[in-house]
């Protein structure tokens, strides 16, 4: 956080990390035990991209699969816990955040963009809105997260381009 960052926007950069990483760590329940909605969710989005010419794509073994999901989202909590808990580590919490900010436009715009829609299998919307949440709850913890993410780009650049001698 920027010096002089008051105790409520650390506690919230706190409080949104424990949110994310508790709605991604509760879905794995779902996702790793081929739970029946989990099969609804990637049977519907392997039959339409079965349609559009790319069969198995979202299939148990497909590169979209839900454990592939399932292991991006668990990806995305450690770094988020492990860097909240670990100071010296908390560059790298933006890393977190942009992984969960992928993983949930992604389904987001699944949810939107293919027959799956907003309301699956008559849940009321409750998993977009939850993916909704999430995604706005990443990009408000990248913003209280802003030196961090100074710091880590600074660091990911001197990685990729480290000064010549």
């Amino acid at each position: 956080m920027p010096s002089g960052t008051s105790g409520a926007a650390r506690w919230g950069a706190h409080a949104l990390t424990v949110f994310i990483a508790a709605v991604f760590l509760d879905s794995l329940r779902f996702k790793f035990t081929d739970a029946p909605k989990t099969q609804i969710i990637f049977g519907d989005l392997d039959s339409w991209a079965a349609s559009l010419g790319a069969p198995g794509l979202f299939a148990h073994g497909g590169v979209f699969s839900q454990y592939v999901i399932g292991g991006a989202e668990l990806a995305a909590s450690a770094i988020l816990i492990a860097t909240m808990l670990a100071k010296p580590y908390r560059f790298l919490q933006p890393a977190g955040a942009f992984l969960s900010i992928a993983i949930m436009s992604g389904a987001i715009g699944f949810h939107l963009f293919t027959p799956l829609g907003v309301n699956v299998d008559n849940d009321g919307g409750s998993l977009f809105f939850t993916a909704c949440g999430v995604w706005i709850g990443s990009w408000a913890l990248l913003y209280l997260r802003r030196r961090e993410l100074g710091e880590f780009l600074t660091r990911l650049r001197a990685f990729f381009a480290p000064a010549a001698r």
